[in-house]
């Protein structure tokens, strides 16, 4: 679950990275096999000129395919979740930023600054980041002084700031609170950019939009995968008791060179206590450990970090950067008047983590499921309720979680 900090109040702490003159390449650029240079990524990620822009000619598109694994996976030996509902360790709840028409990207003139907003991605705010925040910071105007203010510390916040510094813009981070005190740290870290607008209502532009960003944060989190940023290829299965078409899932439909070994199980072909199970390759990412990472390169490349409400937008167009990028989540709404913007409450549930797992599932049983195998414990979920705002944990629905991928654990054919 994905949402951005609400910037209300007017407390004001600066607290100033350890060295202006410190530089720290994006953490892309350290992996030799990369399949693109790091001048190619700043040009990709910043930019994205039509030269560049993913999937816009033939001879890019093959410098930044997905890695391979569209193959027929042997048979696997699975190992049983150990779930037991007296060990439930901790239980967390967050907002996601949702808006049915899609995440907002786009940049405007207040009075004497530039504002680009990159906010309101619902279930996808992890999925989508590098690729959103690239196209943000191509917004960026081509002028100096390059000194820009990025409003929330978020996924979105932390990309965008990373990004902007890549192209050798000084960077202020202006927040409510730091990782791992934002909603983003409530996330499950699937990669799958599923609940990000509605089909029919977003226009064609944003889909289009919506692509090009789920290609870029693809290649970007592939690329650290193994490197400590907390991201690591897994499969998924999809469980249920009829056989499920990819042409379902607009995703699917749309980007499936982006899911290697899609394909639909059935009876006798997995272990799940379903009759089919719908297959594919995609990654998990920490959020502990990313949003950890990533904020110290923040800081390492220069970056300072000031701890601040906004009240308004005022507020905001008081400060004294030029160029302000909006990554509130919820906390444009407020700010910036916009009232497409909707919470939507997820909660899951923690149990001690099992390193024997090396899968994860979505569905399978009553209500909206999904365990995701973490360091920090075995992530069982989950809720989608649009409109609500209480953060308290229902014990009703932490009994339904549990129980039920307890459940499915149990009635694993192994």
């Amino acid at each position: 679950m994905k949402s951005g900090n609400r910037e209300i109040g007017k407390s004001e702490n600066r607290e100033i990275g350890e060295s202006k003159n410190r530089s720290s390449d994006f953490p892309i650029s350290r992996f030799p096999d990369f399949p693109i240079s790091r001048r190619e990524w700043i040009g990709l990620a910043g930019t994205a000129a039509a030269g560049l822009a993913l999937g816009g000619c033939a001879s890019r598109s093959a410098a930044v395919a997905a890695p391979s694994y569209r193959r027929a996976l042997a048979r696997r030996a699975f190992a049983r979740p150990h779930i037991d509902p007296n060990q439930v360790v901790r239980t967390l709840v967050g907002l996601r930023p949702y808006r049915p028409s899609g995440f907002v990207v786009r940049a405007e003139r207040m009075g004497e600054k530039v504002v680009v907003h990159n906010y309101g991605h619902g279930g996808g705010g992890i999925t989508l980041s590098w690729g959103s925040s690239a196209l943000a910071v191509r917004e960026a105007p081509d002028a100096a002084p390059r000194r820009a203010a990025v409003i929330g510390s978020g996924i979105m916040g932390l990309t965008t700031a990373r990004l902007l510094q890549d192209r050798g813009w000084e960077v202020t981070v202006y927040t409510k609170a730091l990782p791992p005190h934002t909603t983003s740290n409530v996330a499950g870290g699937q990669w799958s950019p599923t609940s990000v607008f509605e089909e029919g209502l977003a226009s064609a532009a944003f889909e289009a939009q919506f692509k090009e960003a789920a290609r870029i944060a693809h290649h970007a989190f592939g690329a650290l995968v193994g490197s400590g940023y907390g991201v690591k290829w897994v499969e998924n299965y999809s469980l249920s008791t009829t056989p499920v078409s990819t042409s379902d899932t607009y995703y699917l439909r749309e980007l499936p060179d982006l899911f290697p070994s899609l394909e639909m199980l059935g009876p006798g072909e997995h272990p799940f206590p379903v009759p089919y199970a719908l297959r594919f390759v995609t990654m998990i990412v920490e959020p502990a450990i990313f949003l950890r990472r990533v904020t110290s390169d923040v800081r390492e490349a220069g970056g300072t970090f000031v701890t601040r409400d906004f009240r308004d937008r005022a507020e905001v167009l008081a400060l004294d950067e030029p160029v302000i990028f909006n990554c509130t989540g919820l906390g444009a709404g407020l700010l910036f008047g916009d009232d497409e913007i909707v919470p939507v409450r997820g909660q899951l549930a923690f149990v001690p983590p099992d390193d024997r797992l090396d899968y994860l599932t979505v569905g399978g049983g009553q209500g909206l499921l999904y365990m995701f195998p973490r360091s920090d414990g075995l992530l069982l979920g989950g809720t989608f309720e649009r409109g609500a705002t209480h953060l308290t944990p229902d014990p009703a629905t932490t009994e339904r979680i549990v129980r039920e991928h307890a459940r499915i654990a149990r009635e694993m054919r192994l």
